[in-house]
């Protein structure tokens, strides 16, 4: 193992001459610009800007932004120095300065000349020498002095406008006459050299101290004491004839040249050929206009058409294979100076220090599972069976179909196992080839994961059936006994590390214990699977390294012990979320060591490096860029960054805009906000670097917004205090006069209350006065009923006592008549007469009468006065005959009261209608008892 590490480790450096680092490009769709970029600048708040043919150009790390030029002409040149933007273009030159909204302003300097513009000149060069601001054109150089706000001009007419500051000084070409420099204020010439007045100078540099100089067709020249010596480097030889537009040397001293035709050439300090990045391997155009490197060593290409950013400092490399030729990569391997891919159409190869395009073996057409090296033999095991592999061909070993895995025996070095989709095999060696001994009975499922516990003992992982314990016997032919333990799960591993059998699976990450059961293993679990990023896949062991990969959603992840104890610590590199996708079936993820820093990831169109010694942690600020005001009637309107700021409350609707300049292309950059009044807690991650809040309510608000760079949380948190108002109906204002209002009010419900209470005690003395009446009343009127009915009982009595009266009178009266009529039959005497004289004046005795009387006032006392009243002519036999009626007695009960014949009564009471005027029809009784 030791030896094939060795073996990589002096390989690597030539095997990855092919890969490129990262490209992140922008076509001018996406930064809604012109096509042509002339320069580019980074400012101290790591935006960067961008010369083009459209205007100004601003990439604040979330999104361009385009600012027309002032006079509508072609941006040609552009320069952040400070909090300044310095821009050139046609008869135009000056600054941009930010607002306190966040845009920039433009201020121009041309009128501060004191002489005017050359006609058509256009600004090409802007740099920057200690206090001076130089700009230059085609026929000038103007030198502005930041300080006194004045300027110094220098004619030098050119046909290519370029100007370096090198080493604190400042060179330039002048057409026809040489290389030049600039000394207190004035031009000094430096070579007068024809190679320097015949050809266009591209790059200005120093190098062991000495001056060396581009030209446009790719040749360094050395200046040292007025000698010129070309730079002769080996690589331009093998090159086409190079047409170079514009160059920088880069912070590592290496150089990067941009071409009309062929993209960027970087080579090393040294002049050694590192890399041709083009469009065809990533650019969106051959011709480079401009070049810069930011703070974070990212290499800008202003282009013909568009915009890339080559990541020359990223831990990842790509090799992408744009023409398909490749596909998915599942296993590679470096062998005998060869380089292996293993992808889902072939076996494909190429020498480690060529830099031609890799070659499909044509007998290996197919899936390619696996590349292992065992005992200086090269196994591919392949869809088709089981080869090895020499140089540029193979030989089938074994044509049983799909072999996962090759795996070596213990302490039997002339067997193989191999893991094949339908169970397991044996290869065996002899006279030095292997072919297949025989299949294994007694086991028959899809063996891709095998581990051995013992020479006869081994585990089988199948992610949907289970994990199979197995014994064979001791030739290797058959399954003597096994067990099927239900351990499953897509993206399950087995593999063994440092002498652990461990097995993973979604829910963790178990070890094989003294029984021979898996238990879950708490601290390999909690390294792995915590923090929300669980892994997404299989397990891959680094033993050379001591290291266990997987990958997540968002990160490669692995783990491997500290420098102080063997505890397995977690790492996690990002990884923006369109890798995982790309890296093909999910289960299948591939990792190869190729030295002790650097691994292979296959991925669905290629490769990706990864370099362990190139990642790094850097530091993160993010910026609130702009505050926008917004309205459902009429456009938004910018709000002031500085806070505390107030809106009215019709005015609640708000967006903020916020950004984290990185512009790595491996690196995906996530925001979390809250807003503390409404939303105390932090929101989920998102990448959206905008947010909006409508209808908030009145009140105090403080928005806080940080970014996630990759894992690494920015420095700072961006703050936006502000302050929604009242409502005009719960200004302080109406509060108080509410509060007035509400005290009135109060004071007049209490005087409603007052005067209602009052009214109502009124009308409830009023109601019990009457309620007393009414039980007055009501008791005078029982009494008055208690008096009537005792009045009635009197009347009843007296009634009784009238007819008992009226009834004794009329007995008495009859008896005496009868005594009478008796007598008048006797013989007359005196005595008889006597008798009936007597007998007469008991019937008519005034006594008897006035009882009667009495006793019928009694019972009916008005009668008599109404009578007299109504009938006055009647006599006192009349009111005795009404008395009488009145009782309702017949003419044959008044008879003997009266002492007369029934004939007689019936004649008064004829004489008594006659009196009282009734008419015939008319009844005496009724009209008596009605009256």
């Amino acid at each position: 193992m030791n030896k094939i590490y060795l073996i990589f480790l002096l390989l690597s450096t030539a095997l990855f001459s092919q890969e490129q680092p990262p490209i992140l490009s922008y076509a001018s769709d996406e930064y809604l610009g012109g096509s042509q970029n002339w320069g580019l600048s980074q400012g101290n708040n790591n935006y960067i800007y961008v010369a083009n043919n459209s205007g100004l150009l601003e990439n604040n790390g979330a999104q361009w932004r385009l600012y027309a030029s002032p006079n509508g002409s072609v941006i040609r040149s552009v320069k952040a120095i400070d909090d300044l933007v310095y821009t050139g273009c046609y008869m135009e030159f000056g600054y941009w300065k930010r607002d306190g909204y966040g845009d920039l302003f433009y201020t121009s300097l041309v009128d501060k000349l004191g002489v005017s513009l050359i006609d058509d000149e256009q600004i090409w060069n802007i740099i920057e020498y200690d206090i001076w601001v130089i700009f230059q054109s085609l026929d000038r150089i103007y030198i502005y002095d930041t300080e006194k706000d004045t300027f110094k001009i220098i004619e030098s007419s050119t046909n290519r406008a370029q100007i370096f500051n090198v080493a604190d000084s400042i060179y330039f070409q002048k057409e026809g006459e040489g290389l030049f420099t600039i000394k207190n204020g004035e031009e000094k010439l430096i070579s007068g050299n024809p190679i320097f007045k015949m050809n266009s100078v591209v790059g200005v540099f120093l190098k062991d101290k000495k001056l060396l100089v581009l030209i446009e067709n790719g040749d360094f020249y050395f200046i040292e004491e007025g000698n010129v010596v070309q730079w002769n480097l080996a690589w331009k030889s093998e090159t086409p004839l190079l047409k170079i537009y514009t160059s920088i040397q880069l912070h590592d001293t290496s150089f990067a040249l941009g071409t009309i035709s062929n993209g960027v050439y970087h080579i090393t300090n040294n002049g050694d050929f590192i890399r041709n990045i083009n469009q065809e391997n990533g650019l969106n155009n051959n011709t480079v206009l401009s070049l810069f490197q930011d703070k974070e060593m990212n290499l800008w290409l202003g282009l013909n058409n568009g915009i890339s950013v080559v990541n020359t400092e990223s831990h990842f490399q790509e090799y992408i294979d744009r023409k398909g030729r490749l596909g998915v990569v599942y296993a590679a391997i470096v062998f005998d100076g060869i380089f292996y891919l293993g992808t889902n159409q072939g076996l494909f190869y190429k020498p480690v220090n060529s830099t031609s395009n890799f070659k499909l073996i044509e007998e290996t057409k197919g899936q390619v599972w696996s590349l292992k090296i065992i005992n200086g033999d090269l196994f591919c095991g392949h869809n088709s069976g089981t080869f090895t592999v020499n140089e540029d061909s193979v030989t089938l070993v074994s044509n049983l179909p799909g072999t996962w895995l090759v795996k070596e025996i213990p302490n039997r070095p002339n067997l193989l196992l191999q893991g094949n989709y339908s169970g397991l095999s044996i290869l065996e060696k002899e006279n030095a080839e292997w072919g297949l001994r025989n299949s294994i009975e007694g086991i028959d499922v899809s063996s891709r994961f095998v581990e051995f516990l013992s020479p006869y003992e081994l585990l089988v992982n199948h992610e949907y059936r289970g994990l199979y314990s197995l014994k064979l016997d001791t030739t290797y032919t058959k399954v003597v006994a096994s067990k099927v333990s239900d351990y499953q799960g897509n993206g399950s591993s087995l593999f063994k590390y440092n002498e652990d059998i461990i097995y993973t699976n979604s829910r963790g990450v178990f070890t094989l214990n003294s029984s021979k059961e898996f238990d879950l293993d708490s601290s390999l679990t909690a390294v792995f699977f915590n923090e929300g990023d669980d892994p997404k896949g299989v397990f891959t062991p680094d033993m050379g390294a001591k290291k266990i990969w997987t990958f997540s959603n968002s990160n490669i992840i692995y783990a491997s012990p500290s420098a102080l104890e063997d505890k397995l610590r977690k790492h996690s590199i990002s990884i923006p979320s369109s890798f995982k996708r790309n890296m093909g079936v999910s289960g299948f993820e591939n990792i190869t060591p190729i030295n002790s820093d650097t691994y292979l990831i296959g991925v669905s169109n290629g490769y990706i490096t990864l370099d362990l010694g190139k990642v790094k942690e850097s530091a993160y600020t993010i910026a609130i860029t702009s505050i926008l005001n917004d309205f459902y009637d009429r456009p938004s309107i910018k709000i002031g960054l500085a806070d505390p700021y107030t809106f009215k409350y019709k005015e609640n609707d708000v967006t903020f805009s916020f950004s984290v300049p990185e512009f790595d292309s491996y690196t995906d950059v996530n925001y979390q906000y809250k807003l503390e009044g409404v939303y105390d807690n932090w929101s989920n991650w998102s990448q959206a670097g905008t947010v909006s809040f409508d209808n908030l309510p009145y009140g105090d608000y403080s928005f806080k917004v940080r970014g996630r760079v990759g894992n690494t949380l920015t420095q700072n948190i961006a703050q936006f205090n502000f302050l929604v108002q009242r409502p005009w109906y719960l200004s302080i204002l109406a509060l108080v006069l509410y509060g007035m209002g509400l005290i009135a009010l109060s004071f007049l419900i209490h005087r409603l209350n007052k005067h209602y209470y009052k009214k109502r005690e009124q009308n409830l003395i009023s109601q019990n006065r009457k309620a007393l009446k009414r039980k007055k009343l009501k008791a005078q009127k029982k009494i008055v009923q208690v008096n009537n009915e005792r009045l009635k009982n009197e009347i009843e009595s007296k009634n009784r006592e009238l007819a008992v009266s009226t009834m004794s009178l009329i007995k008495k009266n009859e008896f005496l008549n009868a005594i009478k009529d008796q007598l008048k039959q006797a013989p007359e005497s005196s005595a008889v007469k006597a008798v009936i004289r007597t007998i007469d004046h008991s019937i008519n005795n005034a006594d008897d009468w006035k009882f009667f009387e009495e006793a019928f006032n009694n019972a009916d006392k008005d009668f008599l006065k109404k009578i007299k009243s109504a009938h006055t002519e009647l006599t006192p036999n009349d009111l005795k005959l009404c008395a009488y009626l009145r009782l309702n007695l017949s003419s044959k009960d008044i008879a003997p009261l009266l002492n007369i014949s029934t004939r007689s009564v019936e004649v008064k009471r004829y004489r008594l209608r006659k009196k009282m005027n009734l008419r015939r029809e008319d009844s005496l009784t009724t009209y008596i008892l009605d009256l």
